[in-house]
């Protein structure tokens, strides 16, 4: 309804409304709950300022609920009212937890027990969702000592809405002692969300047998119920239990409901049977764009490309508009394929579909050109796009790292931050590794501390091993050897097999021989890069440096180095592969 309606409306029924106060009360609240709009709501609270009715509690606890669409508009309000009541407060929690900023409840709840006023189960319930938002768990735990002493435990709403909140802040434990605790009070809200805690703590174990205990108790299972228990199902592989599953989905009619049909096709598709999947979803007859997504996703990730893009020309057929997560899974599967020639049919789809280059879209695009060796397009793209964020300037940066531009890489970096992104960890993973294949050994070492000191983010393993390889590339071998021993984590065999690596290019005999006795695993490339480095420093390992070494190396190494002398060993390997694109 636009302005000019709503305000012809407005004017219509305010001429006719007759001056008593009880009844425009009466007709104002009914007006109220036909307003869609905060203009509607603006005119109805000037009437309300004009005529006096702002006074009446009633009426004005009606404009609040009607006002809390737009929060701050509905604050405006509140702060002007002299004596709030419980009505009014509530209203203000509900709006603030479901707002872009529902900390702001806090202080609203704050100031509801600073007055005079009996809490109720709404003021608990809307301020733990904000809990829950927020992941303020201190604040949670306080408000759960308060529902324990009010007692509004017993009510089945509060506690299921705090079980939500121990799921979510990860308190997995805590939440199903809040299971166990009036267990006859739990209803099938209370176990799903159990489940789906469960779940996404990445215990599938737990979520079936959690499903096994709603059986038996004899519930009436729902759609959220055969949503959890098919993702776990699909993620332990259990297929018999799948199909099981699928036959009560029918038996229900939970079949008709497109989530679960999501989530079945899932599930199939987890289990390497993508031809199941596509048979449930060609059995319906109106889909949404959600699950042509996760078909047009399932082709992708099993490698089958040209089968996600047939369906994504059958979705234009009926007529369901794409959107970017309808092209990211598949561009991704281009990505790690190197089919630059599907990439491109995609973007000329993007193209020809005038699709929004928003932040997902564009970033899946910028990683599929720069890893199909198409650097020029996925600088193009990352110009073109008016929004990013942190991982869309991560991506682009890994670009020209792996197109060997570090100089660009560090430079992006460094724009980045000009323009107010926090970089992440990834993202100096991604600039480190850079100024590694570039040589940029001062700019590695001045991200790397940067990423310490300036931003407060713990290295990682993988930040080490950068940067060892970062010094080895240079040359640096004895630099890269002692960070590695003073580093204050322990070192897996990555980095130190980096640093073997780098010995191998500056045919470093001695330190090779000092970190292959570091090396813990049994990797046949060990063999093979110390076999190469004495190569390239015109050595090979004979009797008597065997015999003179055996007393410091293991068993395995001494054989690593003998079948090294043994011209006629085979060390076996891990295959590699690589593919091209010819000719489409």
């Amino acid at each position: 309804m636009n302005l000019a309606n709503a305000s012809l409306r407005l004017s219509k029924s305010l001429r006719i409304w007759p001056k008593n106060l009880d009844l425009d009360s009466e007709n104002l609240i009914s007006l109220l709950k036909s307003a869609q709009q905060i203009t509607e709501i603006s005119q109805i609270h000037g009437y309300m300022l004009k005529t006096g009715l702002d006074r009446n509690p009633f009426t004005l606890s009606k404009l609040l609920a009607s006002s809390v669409q737009n929060i701050e508009y509905a604050a405006s309000i509140f702060k002007h009212i002299q004596n709030p009541n419980l009505f009014m407060f509530n209203t203000m929690l509900r709006g603030y937890s479901s707002s872009d900023d529902p900390k702001q409840a806090f202080t609203v709840f704050n100031n509801l027990r600073a007055q005079s006023l009996v809490l109720d189960q709404f003021s608990y319930i809307a301020t733990l969702k904000a809990c829950a938002r927020e992941l303020a768990i201190m604040i949670g735990l306080m408000i759960h000592g308060l529902v324990l002493k009010s007692g509004y435990m017993l009510f089945i709403n509060v506690k299921n809405t705090l079980l939500h909140f121990y799921c979510v802040s990860g308190k997995i434990g805590d939440a199903h002692k809040l299971l166990d605790e009036f267990p006859k009070k739990n209803d099938l809200v209370t176990w799903n969300t159990l489940m789906g805690g469960y779940f996404n703590v990445s215990q599938p174990t737990a979520v079936v047998d959690l499903f096994r205990q709603i059986c038996r108790r004899e519930l009436r299972v729902s759609s959220s119920t055969m949503l959890n228990i098919l993702c776990a199902v699909g993620d332990l592989g259990y297929l018999c239990g799948g199909e099981s599953l699928h036959a009560l989905c029918i038996k229900f009619s939970f079949n008709l409901d497109l989530n679960v049909v999501t989530a079945l096709i899932d599930f199939y598709a987890k289990l390497g049977d993508i031809d199941s999947g596509r048979r449930i979803f060609d059995e319906v007859r109106e889909k949404d764009v959600i699950l042509w997504n996760c078909m047009i996703d399932k082709y992708a990730k099993v490698g089958l490309l040209e089968g996600s893009i047939a369906l994504l020309r059958l979705m234009k057929l009926a007529q369901v508009k794409a959107n970017s997560s309808s092209l990211v899974g598949l561009l991704s599967a281009c990505a790690v394929s190197g089919s630059l020639s599907l990439g491109q049919c995609i973007y000329d789809y993007v193209e020809e579909e005038v699709l929004v280059l928003d932040v997902n879209l564009g970033t899946a695009l910028i990683d599929m050109y720069a890893k199909c060796g198409v650097l020029d397009k996925a600088i193009n793209i990352f110009r073109r796009m008016k929004n990013k964020d942190v991982k869309c300037w991560t991506t682009m940066i890994f670009g020209y790292g792996v197109h060997g531009q570090a100089r660009d890489a560090v430079n992006l970096f460094y724009k980045m931050a000009d323009e107010g992104f926090r970089p992440n960890e990834v993202t100096f993973l991604a600039v480190i590794s850079s100024c590694s294949h570039g040589g940029l050994v001062i700019e590695g070492m001045n991200c790397f501390e940067k990423m310490v000191v300036e931003y407060g983010i713990a290295p990682k393993i993988e930040h080490y091993g950068c940067l060892v390889d970062l010094l080895g590339r240079a040359g640096l071998l004895e630099e890269a050897y002692n960070l590695i021993k003073s580093l204050p984590i322990k070192v897996d065999a990555t980095a130190w097999r980096a640093l073997l690596s780098a010995c191998r290019v500056y045919g470093n005999v001695k330190l090779g021989e000092c970190v292959l006795l570091e090396i813990n695993d049994e990797h046949p490339t060990n063999s093979i890069l110390v076999s190469s480095t004495y190569a390239i420093a015109g050595m090979l390992p004979d009797q008597t440096m065997i015999q003179e070494k055996k007393e410091e190396w293991t068993n395995k190494q001494v054989g690593g180095i003998m079948s090294i002398r043994n011209k006629g060993a085979k060390m076996m390997k891990e295959a590699g592969c690589s593919t091209i694109e010819m000719e489409r």
